[in-house]
């Protein structure tokens, strides 16, 4: 069975609601830590950002690494509660549902890593609705 997102596959696609202008950049990445072997740190230093907002899949993968390596690179974080997801775990043939890997995550990140919030939150926060 082909993994989900595996290159060229529907997985790693964008989907059209959300498709980059073609001013935007795409920065490719092939491993959790979306710093990794990616044009990203350059990216966001030659354009001056200091403060990264986070969002995306899976939490306990990709969030949790690429969050960690933003701290240690010195960006102030936040991250998306709601605008990311997770699955079920299985560790020594017990499952952790998926609310529970999620909310763990949020919890192991929040204040030590990042400003842990909903998008809600954030949108009342950022734009003073």
């Amino acid at each position: 069975m082909e993994h989900f997102l595996t290159i060229n596959t529907d997985g790693v696609q964008i989907h059209n609601d959300i498709k980059p202008l073609d001013t935007e950049t795409v920065i490719v990445k092939h491993y959790p830590n979306s710093f990794y072997e990616t044009n990203l740190q350059n990216k966001l230093v030659e354009n001056g950002v200091t403060e990264l907002v986070v969002c995306g899949m899976m939490t306990h993968m990709c969030i949790d690494t690429t969050i960690r390596a933003a701290k240690d690179y010195g960006y102030e974080l936040t991250l998306i509660s709601d605008g990311c997801a997770t699955k079920e775990l299985e560790w020594n043939g017990d499952y952790i549902p998926a609310d529970t890997v999620q909310s763990i995550f949020m919890a192991s990140l929040n204040q030590k890593f990042a400003n842990v919030i909903t998008s809600t939150d954030y949108l009342f926060y950022q734009y003073d609705l």
